[in-house]
């Protein structure tokens, strides 16, 4: 497997909360579906890759113990969403609003 991002990979991403790891791995999910709508199919695929990639390595985190159903579940639903028979009926603007919320929490607590 071709890691892309490096230096989360070496460990960084474990030194990000949840919420952060969240709020990053929604910064992707928001490139896939532009990428999508905009029927750029290249640059969707790596897009949804890279959120894949990051939604593995909260899967992979020992912080996230406690938040392992959440983060798989989205996992799922993203799949299902971008590259299935959206079986579960989502939308992009159900995702798009489920990951800002933890864009707005990483922020805030940033700040």
């Amino acid at each position: 497997m071709n890691v892309v991002h490096q230096e989360l990979a070496a460990g960084r991403w474990n030194q990000l909360t949840t919420v952060e790891q969240m709020a990053n791995i929604g910064s992707e999910v928001e490139r896939a579906i532009q990428w999508k709508e905009r029927n750029n199919p290249s640059r969707f695929e790596k897009a949804f890759e890279r959120a894949l990639e990051l939604l593995d390595f909260s899967l992979d985190s020992p912080r996230n113990k406690n938040h392992l159903k959440e983060i798989a579940r989205t996992r799922e639903i993203l799949v299902d969403f971008l590259m299935g028979d959206n079986q579960f009926g989502t939308s992009s603007e159900f995702l798009r609003k489920y990951f800002l919320q933890f864009a707005y929490a990483a922020r805030k607590h940033v700040l």
